[in-house]
């Protein structure tokens, strides 16, 4: 194990032999780990490294013949996917394709100057490719974990989080992933919350000129910035909430990854319960506010341990442990009114 940059643990793929490992070592710490060479031995990898064709050959043998959303842009944009003049719609378009016609002109046009970059994203394998998941894995991670597939040309995709874990591997060409811890966010001028480019909000700030004087507070994320580049057959693990702009830099590239949350006890996404928050107290006083986020603190993150430690643990209640279950029935039951 060692350390490249601050915050980046870097690993060999023998560093993370099981689902323990991958708990204690990876995402229980909760920071960007880089394993190189976990994925050097797929045959996808290997295929890609003899060439785009190969693994164009390789994919296509697997195609389910399914039809995908795919990004267009004018070769203007440089395949930085991003909105369009002032938040009005974006700067490409939207087509829908057989992903086997997308993945041949991605590779067909890969190296034809002034072409339409193209970019296809977070296609589940099992859906698109059967048999892919099967023959290419991340064996650290449980079977029900499955994976998607992201092609396209010389691409940067906009800074954005993920509300789940992130195994993201290299298939072909190389990334560079540009990451930021999530307490940075004041700082990256995110922008609508539902207006997205792909689901998830973006930093407006991220990929603007140094000193750009609509985003002052940047300099100060950018100096925390986290750069990680990654060759084929190399992971990235990016954990929950931080921030990431993804950057393909070859012609033609083709990425795995795998979302999960890793320390889940329910159905429940804590996505959820912020959306519900925002709905219920950020719009009130300021002092209350306060009040609240003293509650927050106490019951819920709880900076000097559990709420009730100084009560005998059978007397702990709804906030004992393992009780997810009542806790919900109790917050449905309020929600209706009941």
């Amino acid at each position: 194990m060692t350390t490249v940059e601050p915050g980046l643990v870097v690993l060999a793929p023998g560093d993370v032999p099981d689902a323990e490992a991958l708990r204690s070592l990876v995402t229980e710490p909760c920071r960007p780990v880089l394993i190189q060479g976990l994925c050097r031995n797929w045959p996808a990898v290997e295929a890609a490294a003899t060439s785009a064709d190969t693994l164009l050959h390789y994919l296509a043998a697997l195609d389910a013949g399914g039809s995908a959303e795919a990004f267009v842009g004018d070769p203007s944009i440089g395949g930085r996917y991003h909105y369009g003049e002032a938040l009005g719609g974006f700067n490409f378009e939207r087509q829908t394709m057989r992903f086997a016609a997308a993945l041949e002109r991605i590779v067909a046009t890969s190296t034809v100057p002034g072409s339409a970059s193209i970019y296809v994203g977070s296609l589940p394998t099992d859906t698109y490719l059967p048999g892919f998941a099967d023959a290419n894995r991340v064996t650290m991670l449980p079977t029900t974990v499955r994976p998607r597939i992201w092609v396209g040309h010389p691409s940067v995709v906009a800074c954005h989080h993920d509300n789940y874990d992130n195994m993201a591997c290299v298939v072909a060409g190389r990334r560079r992933f540009t990451l930021f811890p999530p307490d940075a966010i004041g700082d990256l001028y995110v922008g609508p919350i539902d207006n997205t480019l792909a689901g998830q909000p973006i930093s407006l700030a991220v990929g603007s000129p140094i000193d750009d004087p609509r985003f002052p507070r940047f300099a100060a994320a950018r100096e925390r910035a986290l750069v990680v580049e990654l060759e084929p057959g190399d992971a990235l693990y990016v954990p929950k909430l931080w921030w990431h702009q993804v950057e393909a830099t070859a012609p033609f590239n083709v990425l795995v990854n795998y979302w999960w949350d890793a320390f889940a006890a329910g159905p429940d996404s804590p996505y959820t319960t912020m959306l519900l928050a925002l709905a219920a107290i950020a719009e009130r006083p300021v002092r209350e506010r306060a009040a609240w986020r003293a509650y927050f603190d106490q019951y819920v993150f709880r900076p000097s341990g559990h709420p009730l430690a100084h009560l005998p643990v059978e007397r702990h209640g709804l906030l004992g442990t393992g009780q997810q279950g009542r806790l919900r029935a109790t917050v449905m039951r309020l929600l209706r009114g009941t």
